[in-house]
């Protein structure tokens, strides 16, 4: 894909998020929803979050190598993360408890905003939410936020 193409998706979606409260609730509950996620592929098999964790690569990997790159150690991290519970049984419930969670937070978040969530325009913005967030991380923090 054309760089400048996903970097306009990722300046369309910053178009409704720029409220601070909403673009700090969605610092936390992007990387959250995207966790719980994660955690419940992973309490039906490792197999299968492994699995969804390629797909998800694979989708970045054709926006850019950058995003790519950036998704697949975020989503390493959050797996290895979960794979510490050890029994994935006491996994499921805090991953849906996270899960319902950091949406009632995202659509908080939106009401300070004033405006629509983006994906509801376009699917393709669920994933296009947590690069959002890692270029906000790149822009407070200092980074490189140009994609190649």
């Amino acid at each position: 894909m054309d760089t400048t193409k996903l970097d306009g998706m990722i300046e369309h979606y910053a178009l409704s998020h720029k409220n601070p409260r909403n673009e700090l609730i969605h610092c936390v509950c992007v990387p959250a929803i995207v966790f719980a996620v994660l955690g419940l592929l992973y309490t039906v098999s490792l197999a299968l979050a492994l699995i969804g964790m390629v797909a998800a690569i694979v989708y970045y990997a054709r926006l850019s190598t950058q995003a790519a790159t950036e998704m697949a150690i975020m989503l390493m991290v959050m797996l290895a993360v979960w794979s510490l519970f050890g029994n994935t049984h006491h996994i499921a419930p805090a991953a849906l408890v996270i899960f319902v969670v950091a949406w009632i937070g995202q659509f908080i978040g939106h009401y300070y905003e004033g405006a629509k969530p983006s994906f509801l325009e376009d699917l393709q913005y669920l994933m296009i939410g947590p690069l959002f967030v890692i270029s906000i991380l790149k822009r407070k923090f200092g980074g490189v936020i140009h994609r190649h």
